[in-house]
């Protein structure tokens, strides 16, 4: 309680200036996710265009998004990462030509979906509803060896306490490769809350994907370094001693991604205070 209390003191009064030799290596550009790069990039890039601009960037890990039209280069990108030292670090909602693929490549990446927001019933009535919607692909992501990540994205299902709930009662159910990918753009209506939803979803949390972030979301996706809040955010990452995985985002269907990745690669770099 101490500890939880101190990084909310850090937190709010702002005064904490992060230093180059506490930069923690899950901030290390090799070591960051990138997401949100697919449906995205407004120049459309191919699969082999894309691993060798991450690749460029010092990016080495990619969570994939896609839409009906890139399922026929599923394989293509699997490859292309492949070629260039690219782990294919997570991949969206699920597939089962996917899936086949990473069995035949030996992949094992995290599969990441949204939680079910259900609209009726009691707090228990809704975990055990959004439980039982989880549960198919808990059990086939558990028979392939497939981290899951329980994705934020607003509503019921978005809110921290529900997150932790239906993971705990999918643990029970001895679903225990199943976690937490937390969203900074899905939640800033909690940024005051932050120290105390990092150290409740901290056990559970197989990615933070960090993003520029303002009071009331104005605006939703924006770059690192741009906005009020991210460098004290970052702060009580430091405090609370997550050193998981962190991802940053594009998110941006006008903008060219290269642009919008080595732009929050530059504000990060500016945020913890290293040299670029």
């Amino acid at each position: 309680m101490k500890q939880l209390v101190f990084s909310v003191f850090i937190f709010l009064s702002g005064i904490c200036i992060i230093h180059a030799h506490e930069v923690p290596a899950n901030l290390e550009i090799h070591r960051l996710v990138a997401w949100c790069i697919v449906p995205f990039d407004a120049s459309e890039r191919t699969p082999e265009q894309r691993a060798l601009m991450l690749k460029e960037l010092g990016l080495r890990r990619c969570a994939y998004d896609w839409r009906q039209k890139h399922i026929p280069e599923f394989e293509r990108e699997i490859m292309a990462y492949k070629r260039h030292g690219i782990e294919f670090f997570a991949f969206w909602a699920g597939h089962e030509k996917a899936f086949a693929l990473f069995e035949k490549h030996g992949l094992r990446p995290q599969i990441w979906r949204t939680l079910n927001s259900p609209k009726q019933g009691t707090q228990q009535d809704k975990i055990s509803a959004a439980t039982e919607a989880m549960e198919p692909l808990a059990k086939r992501t558990a028979e392939l060896g497939f981290p899951l990540g329980l994705y934020n994205h607003g509503g019921w299902g978005g809110e921290p306490a529900n997150l932790v709930a239906v993971c705990e009662r999918l643990h029970e159910k001895g679903y225990v490769h199943v976690g937490i990918v937390y969203n900074w753009h899905h939640a800033h209506d909690k940024i005051a809350k932050w120290p105390a939803i990092l150290s409740l979803i901290k056990p559970y949390l197989l990615c933070l994907n960090i993003n520029g972030m303002n009071p009331g979301g104005v605006p939703k996706i924006l770059e690192l370094g741009k906005g009020s809040h991210e460098m004290n955010m970052i702060e009580v990452i430091n405090q609370v001693g997550y050193q998981g995985p962190i991802g940053i985002l594009d998110h941006q269907r006008e903008r060219d991604t290269r642009e919008v990745l080595k732009e929050n690669l530059d504000g990060l770099r500016s945020l913890i205070r290293t040299k670029k």
